[in-house]
């Protein structure tokens, strides 16, 4: 008999996750040529060619015992330098290896970080749409999400139900910058007013509030638009960074958490976020890649190749007639469904054998969303089938 909370998570088993598996269902039907998987943030991408020389390296040449080992559960503490050094040159912070804890990917970080603050009951507040595993990282540890709405035409957070929905309850703020699943990017201005409403609410409150910044999408960028670094306006921020997107290393499992010096209690939070580490089951992030991306943190994946897909995918939808917003960052396209129901759209997209994500499942309901991080010849091969979906729905748009 499984626990009462996993029988809620299997009944409402990942929409993203039951999507990825239809396409994989519907490849073998069909050919992969002829399946249009836009489900899941799969990169595309192969990761630079200095990652696999480094990891080749460090296996011929490091003692296998060490190399493969544990260590602390922060992890290696010249890695932790490495990455603080890299940091403070690219941002103008502060960082030292006490700051840095080695993850198994943001989502671990994440974890780590709840699991170091929240009490049972604790609120944590996010911006919808919102990553569709938020929620049920809060109520691993008996938090209570809650949602701000975000302004219909810009997405960008609306800052006035933000403040109305600070409580003495809450205990912290998940900001994802660029933003899944909309690929919108939060700017400065909009930064700064989230800590000064956060710095007057912590007073009139007497509490702590923490920021927890989830990062995976930081290096993807496809304006001149800077995302800014949290740490820099507001001290009470935890930021969870990882390499799946910016080196195409997803299944590696490898990012970090920061706890910067300026943090409330920034001493015993980080012990805390390093025991969560160990005590969630994650114990230290793989020995082998931590030891490779710090060889490597100059090392980007190819996005010229996501802003090419961003660019003919956004430009044909909208000649089809389909309203969306063109996305700053990450690999998502957020398009408005040409029904009420979401799912009815996504259900005459899969006739034509595409594959997309409701946005009910980022607490968004009305639009879809559409993982662009595919092959081009994949993205070309689909515009006829979201023509013909189109002109089922009478859409009239310059290419229809």
């Amino acid at each position: 008999m499984i626990s009462e909370k996993m029988k809620g998570l299997v009944r409402n088993n990942s929409v993203i996750r039951q999507m990825f598996e239809e396409g994989q269902r519907l490849s073998e039907e069909f050919g992969p040529e002829n399946v249009y998987d836009f489900s899941l943030g799969n990169p595309n991408v192969p990761p630079p060619d200095r990652v696999r020389e480094k990891a080749v390296k460090l296996l011929e040449e490091e003692d296998a015992c060490s190399l493969h080992g544990y260590m602390n559960n922060a992890g290696f503490p010249e890695v932790r330098s490495k990455i603080a050094e890299n940091l403070n040159r690219r941002f103008g912070t502060a960082f030292h290896s006490g700051n840095i804890m080695m993850s198994v990917g943001a989502a671990s970080a994440i974890n780590c970080a709840l699991k170091a603050i929240l009490n049972p009951g604790d609120e944590v507040i996010t911006f919808a749409p919102f990553f569709v595993e938020y929620r049920n990282y809060v109520n691993n540890y008996d938090g209570v999400l809650v949602t701000v709405e975000p302004d219909p035409g810009s997405f960008q957070p609306r800052l006035s139900d933000f403040e109305a929905k600070i409580s003495a309850k809450t205990k912290a703020v998940i900001i994802n910058n660029p933003n899944n699943p909309t690929g919108v990017i939060y700017r400065e201005e909009t930064i700064k007013s989230i800590a000064e409403i956060l710095t007057r609410k912590m007073r009139e409150l007497n509490t702590e509030i923490f920021i927890i910044s989830d990062e995976p999408y930081r290096e993807l960028v496809y304006t001149d638009t800077k995302v800014p670094f949290i740490t820099k306006y507001y001290p009470n921020t935890m930021v969870c960074y990882s390499f799946s997107k910016s080196m195409s290393l997803p299944g590696e499992r490898i990012g970090y958490l920061i706890v910067p010096d300026e943090a409330a209690d920034a001493e015993e939070l980080f012990a805390a976020a390093t025991i969560a580490n160990r005590v969630l089951g994650s114990v230290n992030a793989p020995s082998l890649f931590q030891k490779v991306v710090a060889e490597c943190l100059e090392e980007k994946a190819d996005i010229s190749f996501y802003g090419k897909n961003r660019d003919t995918v956004y430009e044909a939808l909208k000649n089809y007639g389909f309203d969306c917003v063109l996305p700053e960052g990450a690999f998502y396209l957020f398009v408005k469904s040409p029904v009420p129901d979401e799912k009815e759209f996504v259900s005459e997209c899969k006739k034509e054998r595409i594959l997309l994500v409701p946005g009910s499942s980022f607490d968004c309901p009305g639009y879809v969303r559409l993982a662009y991080c595919v092959s081009h010849e994949t993205i070309l091969r689909s515009l006829p089938g979201f023509k013909r979906v189109a002109e089922h729905y009478g859409l009239k748009g310059s290419g229809v």
